[in-house]
């Protein structure tokens, strides 16, 4: 999912914001060519033009265009097309720490649970000093989602997780710090 405006992040396009001298969403794909993951998108949309074509002429990557509407609509508009069959796992261009091990974790989580929406306890992302722009409760903890999920048929469960790599979300430029002070 790479078509955000970025405005909280105030570099332009929030999926090509470098982190370690690389753009967002080009580390996130190399994530996804680290895993078991058999295909990759990349899902854009009019907010991010420059994105579309980084991913289509740098990245190699096919590309699903959606309106640009938000997150669960342009997500459902992905999942629509049909190339795309579930289960699918979907992360954001803004999880720059991502790698191959990580969601090779999630897709075995899925395997044995089916979809999933993979979440942090808000209070490491506090301890790592990253933003918490959404939180939930759930059993009693306060859960952060991570941007990264599997939709499947089945109802979702909650996957916790304390892997750093999915807790640090770039929305803000101290986001940026704190990605870049972790980078591999």
């Amino acid at each position: 999912m790479c078509g955000g405006r970025g405005t909280r992040l105030g570099r332009g396009e929030k999926p090509l914001a470098e982190v370690c001298g690389e753009p967002m969403v080009a580390r996130v794909a190399a994530a996804c060519a680290d895993s078991r993951v058999e295909a990759t998108y990349a899902v854009t949309s009019p907010h991010a033009p420059e994105t579309a074509r980084v991913a289509r002429e740098r990245l190699d990557l096919p590309s699903i265009e959606t309106p640009g509407e938000g997150y669960v609509a342009d997500l459902d508009r992905a999942l629509a097309d049909s190339r795309v069959e579930p289960p699918v796992l979907t992360v954001v261009a803004d999880l720059p720490l991502l790698d191959g091990p990580t969601l090779d974790a999630v897709l075995d989580a899925a395997a044995e649970r089916g979809s999933l929406a993979v979440c942090v306890p808000a209070s490491l992302k506090r301890a790592l000093g990253a933003s918490v722009d959404t939180a939930f409760e759930h059993e009693g903890r306060e859960l952060a989602p991570t941007g990264c999920n599997v939709v499947a048929a089945d109802p979702d469960s909650i996957m916790i997780t304390e892997n750093d790599r999915l807790a640090v979300n770039v929305n803000r430029p101290r986001d940026v710090r704190i990605a870049e002070e972790r980078c591999d």
